[in-house]
């Protein structure tokens, strides 16, 4: 064991919420961050996890004190380190993916330090990048890396279509059927 301090970064833990809206279009489940940094940007829902937890019981934790969502079952996407991906530090975050289930959208509501929770639609253009909308409303650039966050999601779920299709659609699915679904479900231009 050496003697020599090294630096510690903070860890956070982020849930990608995708869900279908009544059109059968995926969307995304975004909060409306109330602090800054980036206060009044739209984000991930996410946060720093506790000593006692794990990344996945932070990720948990996180989702249901910012949207009031509980009991999701979540797929880990991977680690953000970039640096300089938080303005407070250095941060390192481990994102994950979760599904909610249509009849469900209903509970998402704003709390914490989250001014507001709401779904985006997601539209792809020819480049795959993403546009977010709702109500008329683009939710522009995200906070901290969460763009980048994002696109790394939908890209699991188009690749992951045997995994993820059948929690989408609630139906077995050969992966075949779930891809033509996915990318159906997924607005492009």
């Amino acid at each position: 064991m050496s003697d020599k301090e090294y630096p510690k970064p903070s860890l956070t833990a982020d849930v990608v919420t995708f869900s279908l809206d009544d059109t059968g279009r995926i969307s995304v489940l975004l909060i409306q961050r109330g602090k800054d940094p980036f206060a009044g940007r739209w984000a991930v829902p996410g946060g720093f996890c506790e000593p006692l937890e794990t990344v996945r019981e932070s990720a948990a934790r996180e989702l249901v004190e910012e949207t009031g969502i509980r009991d999701l079952p979540m797929v880990e996407l991977g680690v953000f380190s970039r640096p300089g991906r938080d303005p407070r530090g250095w941060v390192v975050s481990v994102a994950h993916v979760a599904i909610l289930p249509a009849n469900r959208r209903g509970e998402a509501k704003g709390g914490d330090d989250a001014r507001a929770a709401k779904f985006f639609s997601i539209r792809l253009d020819e480049r795959g990048r993403v546009a977010l909308t709702a109500d008329g409303e683009e939710a522009g650039p995200l906070a901290f890396d969460h763009d980048e966050i994002l696109a790394r999601a939908i890209a699991r779920l188009e690749a992951s279509s045997d995994m993820l299709g059948p929690l989408l659609f609630g139906q077995p699915m050969s992966g075949e059927e779930a891809q033509r679904a996915i990318e159906t479900a997924l607005s492009r231009d």
